[in-house]
């Protein structure tokens, strides 16, 4: 709750990219910061690769990471400096524009020592915007188109909020409680991963956001998922527009 009066609420979430599914949330207020609930509360996966952004930018959490197995790849702060140790080819025809071998600064604020100790790759890569990134990864093998890519994944668990918030109203709280608001966040989990399920036995060929779409017009309707998309498919057929005039050939 805010001097206002209003309530907010916020959603840590660990995205799937491949299975495209929350394997794990946690709600807290609003004013949580993302690393502690990181720290305290995230179950790392041993030998997973986890891909995150200025969010977690910590680097005794990137140095636990490591310490389990698991690869990562985030961020790079403008005021971080780094102490460059091996230049490598950027390959041609790609956004990376250099690849180094980089060590972080053995020092942090109040002459504490850097807990990740060891040497870390930075990949510069530029978007389409122009827009220059540096990221950084403890993956001192894979190409640094692969890194890049890995990053750009990330943009998935973006779209998963938005969808969210678009389709589910879980933009206003239906009541003020901390129980009433974690009951609300988890349905809406919830109703994500049933039409998840939904979507992939039907075995549709349509978007998911078609396939919701439909969901929601048949919600009141007591009609089966296979025949609603059989419906789907064949009215979508019927739409489709001819490509332009036919022409025949008549041989005689």
């Amino acid at each position: 709750r805010f001097q206002n009066g209003k309530i907010a609420a916020k959603v840590h979430v660990v995205f799937d990219p491949k299975a495209a599914l929350p394997v794990f949330y946690e709600v807290t207020a609003a004013n949580t910061n993302d690393i502690t609930v990181a720290k305290e509360r995230l179950p790392v996966e041993n030998g997973a690769t986890y891909i995150f952004d200025l969010g977690y930018y910590d680097f005794g959490f990137w140095a636990d990471l490591d310490t389990k197995g698991c690869t990562f790849v985030t961020r790079l702060k403008k005021n971080t400096s780094v102490t460059v140790l091996e230049n490598r080819v950027v390959p041609s025809g790609s956004n990376v524009i250099a690849d180094q071998v980089v060590r972080l600064p053995m020092r942090m604020a109040r002459n504490r020592h850097n807990p990740f100790d060891r040497p870390g790759r930075m990949v510069t890569v530029t978007l389409d915007t122009g827009k220059v990134l540096r990221l950084f990864s403890n993956d001192l093998e894979s190409p640094a188109a692969e890194i890049s890519e890995l990053y750009r994944t990330r943009w998935q668990i973006e779209l998963f909020f938005r969808w969210i918030k678009q389709n589910l109203r879980i933009r206003h709280f239906l009541g003020r409680s901390e129980n009433a608001v974690r009951l609300q966040v988890a349905t809406a989990i919830i109703t994500y991963l049933l039409l998840k399920l939904m979507h992939r036995a039907s075995r549709t060929k349509k978007a998911f956001g078609h396939f919701t779409r439909s969901i929601q017009h048949a919600l009141f309707h007591r009609i089966e998922v296979a025949t609603l998309v059989n419906r789907i498919e064949r009215r979508d057929r019927k739409r489709t527009p001819e490509t332009g005039p036919q022409l025949e050939l008549k041989l005689t």
